[in-house]
């Protein structure tokens, strides 16, 4: 059976999916359109599922900021170039649509919604495994005034909320948590077992200096404290102006943080290092 140019472009634009794709779809269903989507549909969700296994470590991220609430949500693809593809930048457009429409709290709400059905289509177009990785999202009163930043190249973000100030000071501390990746809002919020790990490194290096007792435990504490100044967000000196801390800011503004988020690409994720030789050999196999 003949398959026209103008059935191969129509389920093209139905789909997204690739034309030789499409064209070897109208054959397999005797150029039945509405078949042939199911077909390429159910194709893309065992494509997904073949690939969900491949780690994917790069891509982007796409944010919200409403009158109550702001969102942040990762967008990962298998490589840096799949995520400059404009198939996979119109899928996160749709995904920060989304987002903008619905308040979600967990990446399980968007994982479940129509969403993922673009996001095995986009699997089966782009051909590398795409996953909705993190959400992270604030929610706050109307009064309050909450900052965004988003780095150039949309991998790393952060939001933060005040009391009192204004947006403008709201934004230039989000700038900053981007820059700095504060892990607690107060030298108090630490994580015990984060601070206990640094304490025993502390006290290995001070007993291998072979100092006195009394020496040693001003090493270790003075240690500590300059460990805590440096991963605390309030006590951290702001990125635009190094001569005042963040709690000097916010005194000067007469404002409060409430809460704050950071996302960056990839983080957290394992990536296997391979030598080009090798990737040319999984290739061809």
């Amino acid at each position: 059976m003949e398959i026209k140019a103008s059935q191969v472009k129509e389920l093209r634009d139905m789909s997204g999916v690739a034309m030789m794709e499409c064209k070897r779809a109208l054959v397999d269903c005797e150029g039945d359109i509405q078949k042939a989507l199911d077909l390429l549909r159910s194709n893309s969700a065992l494509k997904a599922e073949k690939k969900a296994s491949r780690v994917a470590a790069d891509g982007i991220l796409r944010a919200f900021s409403g009158k109550n609430y702001s969102t942040l949500i990762e967008i990962n693809s298998e490589t840096d170039f799949a995520s400059k593809d404009a198939n996979f930048l119109g899928f996160a457009n749709n995904v920060e649509e989304f987002i903008s429409q619905n308040k979600l709290l967990n990446i399980s709400e968007i994982q479940e919604s129509e969403i993922e059905e673009k996001r095995k289509s986009l699997v089966q177009t782009i051909g590398e495994n795409i996953q909705l990785r993190r959400l992270e999202t604030i929610e706050y009163d109307a009064e309050m005034n909450a900052g965004m930043y988003m780095h150039s190249d949309s991998k790393l973000a952060s939001v933060v909320v005040v009391s009192g100030g204004d947006e403008s000071l709201a934004k230039d501390i989000a700038m900053h948590v981007a820059a700095f990746n504060p892990l607690c809002l107060s030298q108090d919020d630490l994580d015990s077992e984060i601070l206990e790990r640094e304490k025993a490194i502390y006290m290995v290096q001070a007993e291998e200096s072979g100092k006195p007792k009394e020496i040693m435990e001003k090493m270790i504490e003075g240690k500590l404290k300059r460990y805590l100044s440096e991963v605390s967000l309030l006590s951290q000196s702001f990125v635009k102006d190094p001569d005042l801390t963040i709690q000097q800011l916010l005194e000067k503004n007469d404002a409060t943080i409430q809460s704050y988020s950071r996302l960056k690409v990839g983080e957290g994720i394992e990536v296997e290092t391979k030598n080009f030789a090798d990737e040319v050999a999984e290739q061809l196999k």
